[in-house]
């Protein structure tokens, strides 16, 4: 296997040594992250050897033709907490694409987004395991005031591609655009089509389903931007379908759904505020719907992220808010229809030579969210219900945190972190308990001659629930730009029960030109992994880790 390695790594650094001194319309990246696990919750795991391996290539014909491809591999096995579906060596994607004068036609797979996302989006994250492209066809033409695009196909499901049909139509009509005062206007249209084929699988002859095969999503956007300001809306309506609880759809559950999603702000030099507001009811959207209440997310047409402030540290990670927009009677006392809430951000630069700037200034970021069920008139039996349109629920998450980011001279500088957190586990995990925990975070970076940096963290959670206490700590040192390690670790310490669990990692990484490699050896916290917004469960482990990234 390591020959293997070695072999695809040599190859990789002499087509990008030689690529760096001719011209070529070839290009392409390599990625593979592997873990050895030493330890885990899963027990095919243990003392073994998995990886993920993607490359991709891309050739340009001309100006107007170009194809693109990408092969994976995972090998012996896929890393943990992706789904089986992906396996082996398998070409994953393919694309022939031709554009010329606004026209533009592909064939192949298919990454696209309808406005914001919530009627269709898809996208590969190899983090998080998503890769939902279509295997069909588009067509688009734009031109200054118009954007047309029409697809359809069937979406990527690991090696293979979903039961279910998609078709899609999106339209984009600028009505006005001004170049003496910045001010812009537009207006988007779209349709999006699931046609999915089912039956009752234990009955013969197969009988089939009250609700219609074809499911179907209307929206409808707007977007203004004048000077400082901004304004956008986005309405999508939903025809009627099965619900899917306990993976299984149901005859006698049958809903519409919908959404709508809100956002204003201002934007200026040393000042800024969005507001974010959204609703979403029953508005999962499969190319397969038995996929809905899984953990990959797989053939997920929409993209319905959740909208809360992306932290970066490891204590602040914890208890991490996802989406909430299914549908889930799991009994009596937990019924949930979607979800209903906002999130603000303010952003200010302390003048430098102010008594809170000094020397150097300093910036305040300020986030606030809250996130409810729908309200309304539940009844479990028998299943249905009726949600008011702008009644807030129980309350599924709040957030509170204040960010202030200051340097104190040329060489030294730091973040300062507080954050202040509800996480509703009846509601959002359907287990028991709610937890109020709070965060507090410094991060400190010093400037060393040379090239070099040290930065170093320290982190509290204070929690008189669940698992109770965290202390946190980490430290980098960066050798010059190229070449840098570090070592973190968090501690449990209240936790008796569970032996004051410990989770510790070290390592290293060294970039050059456009290649990066890493390796690490740690014990990783189980738990979510998040990458904008959108989660997937990561299994307790303890083990190496190395990544290679690189690019010719």
């Amino acid at each position: 296997m390591l020959k293997n390695y070695l072999l695809v790594l040599t190859t990789l650094i002499m087509i990008n040594k030689n690529h760096s001194q001719t011209q070529s319309n070839f290009y392409g990246s390599f990625e593979s992250n592997g873990i050895y696990y030493q330890e885990n919750e899963q027990e095919n795991y243990a003392n073994e050897f998995a990886s993920n391996n993607y490359l991709n290539l891309k050739y340009l014909f001309n100006s107007s033709w170009n194809f693109e491809a990408q092969i994976e591999s995972y090998s012996p096995m896929r890393l943990q907490g992706y789904s089986d579906s992906f396996e082996k060596t398998h070409l994953s994607t393919l694309s022939i694409n031709y554009k010329k004068k606004g026209f533009g036609l592909t064939f192949g797979s298919i990454y696209e987004q309808f406005g914001s996302g919530l009627a269709l989006r898809t996208w590969e994250d190899r983090q998080l395991g998503i890769n939902n492209s279509i295997w069909g066809i588009r067509s688009t033409f734009e031109n200054k005031n118009i954007n047309l695009k029409l697809i359809g196909g069937w979406q990527k499901k690991g090696s293979e591609i979903s039961v279910g049909k998609v078709i899609g139509l999106d339209s984009e009509i600028t009505v006005f655009n001004s170049t003496e005062i910045y001010q812009n206007l537009m207006l988007g249209f779209s349709y999006v089509g699931r046609f999915e084929n089912l039956a009752f699988p234990a009955i013969y002859p197969p009988v089939g389903y009250e609700f219609n095969d074809l499911t179907s999503l209307f929206s409808a956007r707007i977007d203004y931007v004048k000077n400082d300001f901004y304004f956008g809306y986005e309405q999508i309506l939903k025809s009627e379908d099965g619900i899917t609880q306990f993976g299984l759809i149901l005859n006698d559950f049958i809903k519409k759904g919908s959404a709508h999603i809100m956002n204003l702000g201002v934007a200026k030099s040393g000042f800024g505020f969005d507001f974010t507001f959204r609703r979403l009811e029953n508005m999962g959207f499969f190319g397969d719907r038995f996929e809905q209440g899984e953990l990959f997310g797989e053939t997920t047409i929409n993209y319905l992220p959740a909208l809360t402030k992306q932290h970066d540290y490891l204590l602040t990670n914890i208890n991490i808010y996802e989406s909430q927009p299914y549908v889930s009677f799991p009994d009596p006392s937990l019924m949930k229809a979607g979800e209903i809430g906002f999130q603000i951000d303010l952003y200010y630069d302390i003048k430098k030579g102010s008594v809170f700037g000094g020397k150097y200034g300093s910036n305040l970021s300020l986030n606030f969210s809250s996130w409810y069920n729908l309200d309304g008139e539940y009844s479990y039996n028998p299943l249905d219900y009726n949600s008011d349109f702008l009644a807030f629920g129980q309350k599924y998450f709040s957030e509170q945190s204040v960010e202030l980011r200051k340097k104190w001279s040329e060489n030294f500088s730091n973040i300062f972190l507080f954050v202040n957190k509800f996480y509703n586990k009846r509601y959002i995990e359907e287990k028991f308990g709610e937890v109020n925990s709070q965060v507090i975070v410094v991060d400190n970076t010093i400037k060393l001659e040379n090239k070099k940096s040290l930065r170093f963290e320290l982190q509290h959670l204070f929690n008189k629930d669940d698992k109770k206490n965290w202390y946190g700590y980490g430290v980098e040192y960066n050798f010059n730009y190229n070449f840098s390690a570090y070592y973190n670790n968090i501690v449990n310490y209240q936790n008796i029960e569970d032996d004051k669990p410990s989770y510790y990692s070290f390592g290293t990484s060294y970039t050059k030109n456009s290649s990066r490699f890493s390796l690490s050896y740690g014990k990783q916290r189980g738990g979510l992994l998040c990458y904008g917004g959108i989660c997937r469960y990561v299994p307790e482990f303890k083990g190496l880790s190395f990544s290679i990234n690189t690019s010719f």
